[in-house]
């Protein structure tokens, strides 16, 4: 079976402290791709890396923030540009179509038929009911972050990998779920020891390292406060361009 990629194109926070890109994770093997997350600087990200929107059959979105889901609309427009013909899915939280939508007529007002230029399936999760779509199945756990922005972590199974991802969250024994047993846990640490609602820091994960249950951890989403004392870690870290094979 062919090996599973998983390609870091962004790994910042909302203000992409130390010139890192917001959220996007580019995960492939030879007939399928797919994004977690689409931040705002993932289509720049995606160019950055000579990966075509076209080689992206498949989004899912963990929460309605910015860094985490705008950039869709450009993501949508450069495809359609491109002469996209073939289908996307996208997988978010529920009114996903309509926060694009929104989205697009806001930065290019007239524009919002570019997503009737191919074919776009949004499909709505659920808490804690897989889903089925492509050659995923994804399954959604409510974690805690900003209510009105609907957060969830993802627990996706890919060919014979399973890949766990935080989305934004404090600590939550939800993430015991996600991370059960997967490939690749890829978890939020904004910060190095401040305990601020809604993210989480690097010694909130420490002291639980040993009771998740993954093959592999990976740490993102850094603040200036984590890049300050990112020397001082043990635990492997996402980095912009970098690649992990499965």
């Amino acid at each position: 079976m062919d090996d599973v990629i998983v390609e870091v194109l962004g790994c910042g926070d909302a203000f992409s402290s130390g010139g890192n890109f917001n959220t996007c994770y580019y995960v492939n093997n030879r007939s399928f791709g797919f994004l977690i997350d689409c931040g705002a600087t993932s289509l720049l990200a995606l160019k950055k890396n000579k990966i075509s929107t076209n080689d992206i059959d498949l989004i899912t979105i963990s929460h309605f923030h910015g860094d985490h889901f705008g950039g869709l609309p450009f993501f949508l427009l450069d495809a359609s540009v491109q002469g996209r013909t073939k289908p996307l899915t996208i997988i978010s939280p529920p009114g996903g179509r309509k926060k694009v939508q929104d989205a697009i007529e806001l930065f290019y007002p007239g524009s919002w038929g570019v997503m009737d230029k191919f074919p776009i399936e949004f499909i709505a999760y659920q808490p804690n009911t897989p889903i089925v779509s492509g050659e995923i199945q994804l399954t959604a756990f409510p974690v805690i972050h900003s209510e009105r922005t609907l957060p969830h972590g993802l627990r996706i199974h890919f060919k014979d990998k399973i890949i766990g991802f935080s989305g934004d969250t404090s600590w939550t024994d939800e993430l015991f779920k996600i991370a059960k047993g997967v490939d690749l846990f890829i978890c939020e640490c904004n910060f190095y020891d401040l305990e601020i609602k809604g993210h989480l820091s690097y010694q909130t994960i420490k002291a639980y390292r040993q009771q998740l249950s993954c093959k592999h951890l990976l740490l993102t989403h850094f603040g200036e406060d984590m890049l300050a004392k990112i020397d001082e870690i043990d635990i492997d870290y996402a980095t912009d361009g970098k690649k992990l094979v499965l």
